[in-house]
C-alpha cells in the first residue's frame, strides 16, 4: 500500500496541475490542443514593393516567400487602391514567382497595393495574410499614329491580248478563291474552236464547244481583279463566237454570254472578297 501511494502520487500532482492552468485559461482544451497540432504558416511579398512601378495597361509580376505552407498550395492575390479592391490577380500554386499578370487598363495612382491570403488553410484559426507597402501604376503613353494620306493605286487592268481588244462587260464578286467555271456554247454548234484565259494564262486551250457543259476548276488571285476572257481560234460557220459560261464559288453562280472574234474579245472582271 505504501508503494502504490508514492507511485500515484506525482501523476496527481500533474493532472492536479494540468485542471489549474486550464482553470486560468478561457481557451477551451480542445481548441488548444488543435491550434498547437499545426505550424504557424506566414506570406510575405518582395515584390511589388514600395519602389516598384507597374505600367497599365502591361503585364506585371509577383514574387514571394512563405513559411511553413506547401508548394501545391494556393495563395489568392489582391490589387487594391484607397484599401478597396480594383482586380482580382489571381490564385496561384505556391512557387514563389508569377510573371504573367495582365492589368486591367485604366490604372493609375500612387496608393496600390496588393495583398496576399493563404487558402484552405490546415489551421482555420490562423490564416496566412500580407499587404505590401503602397506601390506607383502609371499609364503607358499613348502612342501618336501619324497617318499618311495614300492615293490607291488603280489595278492594272488588260486591255489587248496578242494583238485583239478586250472589252470587259460585267465585274463579278466572289467569296473564296477557288472557283468552277461550267462552259457549253450558246446557241448553234458550229464549230466554234476556243479558248478561255484568266490573267492572261490558258485554262481552257482550243476547246470544241459542245452543248454538254464542261466544268473546269480554277484558282483567283485575292489581291486583285481576275480578267476571264474569250479567245476565239476559228469563226465557225455562224460568227461570233459564242459562249455560255457559268462561274460558281459553291455559294453563290453568275451566267454570263461572252462573244469573241478575230479582232476582240470579250471579258468578265472577278473579284474576290475580302
Amino acid at each position: 500500500m505504501k508503494y502504490l501511494v508514492l507511485f500515484l502520487l506525482p501523476i496527481c500532482l500533474f493532472i492536479s496541475n494540468q485542471l489549474h492552468a486550464a482553470s486560468n485559461d478561457n481557451t477551451p482544451l480542445c481548441t488548444k490542443e488543435l491550434e498547437q497540432s499545426f505550424l504557424k504558416t506566414a506570406i510575405k511579398i518582395s515584390h511589388p514593393n514600395s519602389k516598384t512601378v507597374w505600367m497599365s495597361p502591361g503585364i506585371a509580376k509577383l514574387e514571394w516567400s512563405t513559411e511553413n505552407i506547401p508548394a501545391n498550395k494556393t495563395i489568392q492575390f489582391y490589387l487594391s487602391k484607397d484599401d478597396m479592391v480594383v482586380q482580382e490577380l489571381g490564385i496561384f500554386t505556391n512557387t514563389s514567382f508569377i510573371d504573367k499578370i495582365k492589368l486591367d487598363p485604366g490604372m493609375e495612382g500612387d496608393n496600390y497595393r496588393v495583398f496576399g491570403i493563404e487558402l484552405f488553410p490546415e489551421d482555420k484559426y490562423s490564416i496566412a495574410k500580407f499587404a505590401t507597402s503602397m506601390f506607383t501604376i502609371k499609364k503607358v503613353p499613348r502612342v501618336k499614329s501619324v497617318i499618311t494620306e495614300t492615293t490607291p493605286e488603280k489595278p492594272v487592268i488588260r486591255e489587248t491580248f496578242d494583238g485583239r481588244n478586250i472589252n470587259y462587260v460585267n465585274e463579278l464578286n466572289v467569296n473564296g478563291e477557288n472557283i468552277r467555271i461550267h462552259l457549253w456554247d450558246h446557241g448553234r454548234k458550229d464549230g466554234d474552236v476556243v479558248s478561255i484565259y484568266l490573267n492572261g494564262e490558258a485554262v481552257v486551250s482550243k476547246y470544241l464547244l459542245e452543248y454538254t457543259k464542261r466544268v473546269f476548276e480554277v484558282k483567283l488571285d485575292a489581291s486583285k481583279p481576275n480578267d476571264l476572257f474569250l479567245y476565239a481560234h476559228n469563226l465557225g460557220q455562224y460568227p461570233p463566237n459564242t459562249v455560255s459560261i457559268e462561274i460558281t464559288d459553291g455559294e453563290v453562280s453568275e451566267n454570263i454570254i461572252l462573244n469573241s472574234d478575230l479582232k476582240s474579245c470579250e471579258a468578265v472582271l472577278i473579284n474576290v472578297n475580302k
